[in-house]
């Protein structure tokens, strides 16, 4: 457990108060608009999620249901938002951005990336990396999570690129984890087999890359990046998977964030990647990085009929 005494308490508080002025949020209007913090929220969140309800973005901002009704009648008659009824439920209305919420996003977009380059410039000890890190757990751990930094849990080693057995270690990871999905039957997991046998041989190509979580030798967490498999400046992000035994530690989130900044330092502008519905843990977890879902549809390939979805992250 980490420490926490009165005087570093104390200092944690003191600098999340400073936080909120700095960023704005006592005043009347906040990021270089005329819109109220909850706006501002609203907008970033709808332009992250498109098609996003506004019962799941009461959720994301913890507001009262008359709260974000109200909210959302503004962004409206403002002209920023436009509602869309679900063509699979018509009760359902999905959340988009019209072309002067675009704008209003690009221009808080701005300001919050100004805001922090500036201060990452300013900074003269520490890295950025490990400030986003601390800062990305402090605000898990508010949010109750119990994740907890992996890089410092002993008995586990993160390995780059191809590892013997790896094909079948992942491919037996994904039969047990989506069998109950999928179904048990040989399918799915000579599916995964031979699309990972396909890409392996190609792992060396500079935009591809896996990242894997090594115990006793065998493979029980591991994701990759297939960077010629998408036209258009897309990568692709494939098998990423974890034993049960590492879940809600925060061993995902590190396998994850090694998959964005190789997409980014290759400079690719969208992330795709297609998982089933159902998985939600992964889901929140694709979604707190900066992944919106985009499409939802069911299909067969895996030897029964189940629903996929596939969300995109777009570089920032």
């Amino acid at each position: 457990m980490t420490d926490a005494s009165p005087s570093l308490v104390q200092d944690i508080r003191a600098a999340s108060r400073q936080l909120v002025r700095e960023f704005g949020f006592l005043d009347r209007t906040i990021a270089g608009t005329d819109l109220s913090g909850s706006g501002v929220h609203a907008i970033l969140e709808i332009g992250h999620h498109p098609g996003i309800t506004a019962k799941d973005l009461a959720t994301r901002l913890k507001l009262e249901k008359s709260t974000i009704s109200r909210l959302l009648k503004s962004l409206d008659l403002r002209g920023e938002i436009i509602q869309t009824r679900s063509e699979k439920d018509g009760r359902v209305f999905g959340l988009s951005l019209t072309n002067t919420g675009w704008e209003t996003f690009s221009r808080i977009d701005r300001f919050g990336n100004d805001q922090a380059v500036g201060a990452l410039g300013r900074i003269r000890n520490g890295s950025a990396r490990s400030i986003a890190d601390a800062l990305s757990s402090y605000a898990d751990a508010l949010a109750g999570s119990d994740a907890i930094d992996a890089s410092q849990t002993p008995g586990h080693d993160f390995v780059e690129g191809y590892q013997t057995g790896m094909i079948g270690d992942i491919a037996a990871l994904h039969a047990r984890t989506h069998g109950v999905f999928i179904g048990m039957g040989p399918t799915f997991e000579s599916v995964v087999s031979q699309a990972m046998a396909e890409f392996m041989p190609r792992i060396e190509n500079p935009v591809n890359n896996s990242w894997s979580i090594v115990e006793n030798g065998e493979i029980i967490g591991s994701i990759s990046i297939d960077g010629e498999d998408l036209a258009g400046n897309i990568a692709h992000l494939r098998w990423f998977i974890l034993s049960e035994k590492l879940r809600g530690l925060g061993f995902g989130k590190k396998l994850l964030l090694k998959a964005i900044d190789h997409c980014d330092a290759h400079g690719f502008e969208e992330i795709h990647l297609w998982t089933l519905k159902g998985l939600d843990a992964a889901r929140n977890l694709y979604e707190r990085n900066g992944f919106f879902l985009a499409d939802e549809y069911v299909g067969d390939q895996w030897g029964k009929s189940v629903t996929e979805q596939m969300f995109i992250r777009k570089r920032r």
